[in-house]
């Protein structure tokens, strides 16, 4: 009988041959390098733009347009969503896959070549911000790619599990990006960090991006989008069949997304905060990042693997209940220079609460939508929903108080948005259980997953 109902599970699956582990393996390796290149712009915004790319004699003003330069790159990252959505469901996932992460090593390694506010004036930030838009449009479609090639590839039941290695790949970016700036800003004295070693980690993309390229070539387009095209059932226009069809979807998508404001926050905001108002040690503040981003990567996967178990929309509520509560915790202990406790709070907060979010999102957002506009659904939603996460270090920034007590509206602002990704999640369908077919259906009946 058992068998039986195996057998029924896997003929309800798209055909074809499914390579889980390569994919998932390809989503974390691409997904690791791609935000390695992202990422580095971040740390760079907060401790040495400001310094270089614009002009001195106000260190708070070249603070904020650091910041906004961050921000652009997540701007554009709605406007590339769009022809992204359209390509990959339209002509395949590996292509655009494979475009992002060329378009995103250039750039990055662009940036590492740029002239400085001293040698050129204005023209310095405004190919600062060109390249930092160019790295949104790729942003734009690498995230939702890779949540696509890997949740289809993934087996019946399995799918948070081998989905979750994409997220746990940008952690390992992040990871990565840290680490690159540890060694500079604790060997280099801050004139050799602003003369030349910034520009090490951007340079360093060359090596990244033909290493992505090499391991995501050999990957397989996947069975449940080679059937569309089998069937004749690929949409000459998705994005009209998405706002069409899932137009309420991808308000959700948008609003759940909010939960990714605290990773700048933390990432971006604290790190300014820290280092200029609470005078903790910038290296300390890298090594918090580095730790808790070590732990994320054997939790977010376990978290993958429970919510199979027990359901998307319970692991992601913790996560983000939990995570809008210990923001107020972590912004406290940086204004305090606690450093021991930093480090605790900091690792509890991102290596636990937030791989709740990061290992059940890639599947609770990609199975609200049917192959035909899963790619389209997720890119659209998901940038227009972490644009105001880019957005966030400048809006904080604006909003925070003078002194050690101006974290306080910070974390007010970061628990709100959380709090309404937690909400909008709540109203999503349970998929669980159901089968790749019925992904994105509105139908009642529905096929679940028994094995």
């Amino acid at each position: 009988m058992a068998d039986a109902l195996i057998e029924a599970d896997t003929t309800a699956e798209p055909r074809g041959v499914k390579t889980p582990r390569r994919a998932a393996i390809a989503g974390w390796v691409g997904s690791a390098l791609e935000y390695y290149d992202f990422f580095i712009y971040g740390t760079a915004a907060a401790l040495v733009f400001p310094a270089i790319f614009f002009p001195s004699g106000n260190p708070a003003a070249a603070t904020i347009a650091s910041f906004a330069t961050f921000g652009v790159g997540y701007i554009a990252r709605p406007v590339g969503a769009f022809f992204m959505g359209y390509m990959g469901d339209r002509f395949g996932r590996k292509r655009v896959l494979i475009f992002t992460l060329l378009l995103m090593g250039t750039c990055t390694f662009l940036v590492g070549c740029l002239p400085t506010y001293d040698q050129v004036g204005l023209l310095a930030p405004a190919l600062l911000v060109v390249l930092r838009l160019c790295q949104g449009l790729s942003a734009s479609g690498e995230q939702s790619g890779a949540n696509s090639i890997t949740l289809e590839h993934a087996p019946a039941g399995k799918r948070a599990f081998y989905s979750s290695f994409v997220l746990s790949g940008t952690q390992a970016g992040q990871l990565f990006a840290s680490a690159v700036f540890l060694p500079l800003t604790a060997l280099l004295a801050r004139d050799q960090l602003l003369a030349w070693g910034w520009r090490l980690p951007f340079l360093l993309s060359l090596v990244v991006v033909a290493f992505g390229f090499a391991v995501r070539r050999t990957l397989h387009e996947t069975p449940a989008f080679e059937e569309e095209a089998a069937h004749g059932d690929l949409q000459r226009q998705p994005l009209g069949t998405l706002f069409r069809e899932n137009w309420l979807d991808v308000i959700r998508v948008v609003l759940v997304c909010l939960y990714s404001v605290l990773g700048t926050i933390i990432g971006v905001w604290a790190l300014s905060f820290g280092t200029a108002v609470a005078k903790v040690d910038p290296t300390a503040l890298l090594w918090v990042a580095t730790l808790a981003n070590v732990v994320a990567l054997v939790t977010i996967p376990v978290c993958g693997a429970i919510a199979d178990r027990i359901g998307r929309k319970p692991v992601f509520l913790f996560g983000t209940l939990s995570s809008a509560a210990a923001i107020f915790v972590y912004l406290w202990t940086v204004s305090t220079n606690n450093v021991p406790l930093i480090f605790l709070v900091g690792i509890v907060m991102s290596g636990v609460c937030g791989a709740a979010i990061l290992g059940t999102v890639p599947a609770l957002l990609g199975e609200m939508f049917s192959t035909r506009v899963r790619l389209s659904g997720m890119a659209i939603g998901t940038q227009i929903g972490y644009g105001l996460s880019g957005l966030a270090p400048t809006i904080a920034a604006a909003i925070a108080a003078p002194g050690l007590g101006g974290w306080l509206p910070v974390a007010i602002f970061s628990a709100a948005c959380v709090v309404v990704s937690a909400l909008a999640a709540a109203t999503a369908r349970e998929t669980y259980k159901l089968h790749m077919h019925d992904l994105g259906k509105k139908d009642t009946q529905l096929t679940t997953v028994t094995a």
